[in-house]
């Protein structure tokens, strides 16, 4: 069975004590009421990492993870952190390649493979993000997009590596607009990027990696995304800033 994650993304939002309190009630709320196997994940700003790992220790179904992390080492890059910091704090997930970073900060694929590289150096964990936007989508080269961004981002690793990935298709057209794609839409790049995982790898690693739908997702319409074949939990913006919305996602899997 295929590992279910439901993570959230808090984005640039809460400062150190709203972080603190939010996750306090997230912590809680799992605990009591999250009866299943899946794992919640909270990707925070750095400030919180320290604080809610250590909130989150000997809580077995909710984990830390970091929102980016720079692609060095170490070394004179004022202002980046990296994976080494974000490992020695108690993080266990990175998100990379969201697509505000390759939107806002220019990432690229290639960036995007030495990060992931540095990020599995270092023990963590990268939920690589992968997506087109509207006009590829309306363009019809969206599994173009889709396909290139696996080949050049993540298609060098190899298998062990590859097994420690989990990745998130978010259709950029659906972050933080209220518009989600289909089920069907969603279903539809979900299994042609499991296809392409197992034409470069095997099945049976295409059958044991995760994908996240990353796209407005909310408690409503989640269950009917988390019920399709390929869809293996959520990349959660909005909604993991509600600690009420977020424990309801997450208890889909229940």
């Amino acid at each position: 069975m295929r590992k279910k994650i439901v993570a959230g993304n808090w984005k640039m939002n809460l400062d150190y004590n709203e972080g603190l309190s939010l996750f306090s009630e997230i912590v809680n709320m799992v605990k009591d009421e999250v009866t299943g196997t899946q794992e919640a994940v909270v990707c925070s700003p750095f400030i919180h990492l320290h604080s809610l790992a250590q909130l989150a220790k000997g809580v077995a179904k909710v984990s830390i993870g970091a929102q980016n992390a720079h692609q060095a080492e170490s070394g004179a890059y004022t202002g980046e952190i990296s994976a080494k910091m974000i490992k020695s704090v108690g993080a266990i997930y990175v998100i990379l390649g969201h697509s505000e970073r390759r939107q806002y900060f220019g990432e690229t694929n290639e960036l995007l493979a030495k990060k992931t590289d540095t990020a599995l150096a270092n023990d963590l964990k990268p939920i690589f993000c992968i997506g087109e936007t509207l006009q590829e989508r309306e363009a019809n080269k969206h599994f173009d997009i889709i396909k290139s961004q696996l080949v050049e981002g993540i298609f060098h690793l190899n298998e062990t590596q590859f097994a420690k990935l989990v990745i998130a298709y978010e259709p950029v057209w659906a972050i933080g607009t209220g518009v989600t794609a289909s089920s069907a839409q969603a279903q539809e790049i979900h299994a042609f990027i499991r296809k392409e995982i197992a034409a470069k790898y095997n099945q049976a690693v295409a059958d044991a990696t995760t994908i996240l739908y990353g796209g407005s997702c909310n408690p409503k319409n989640a269950p009917e995304l988390f019920a399709c074949a390929d869809i293996d939990g959520g990349l959660i913006g909005g909604a993991s800033l509600k600690s009420r919305d977020f424990t309801d996602i997450v208890k889909v899997f229940n």
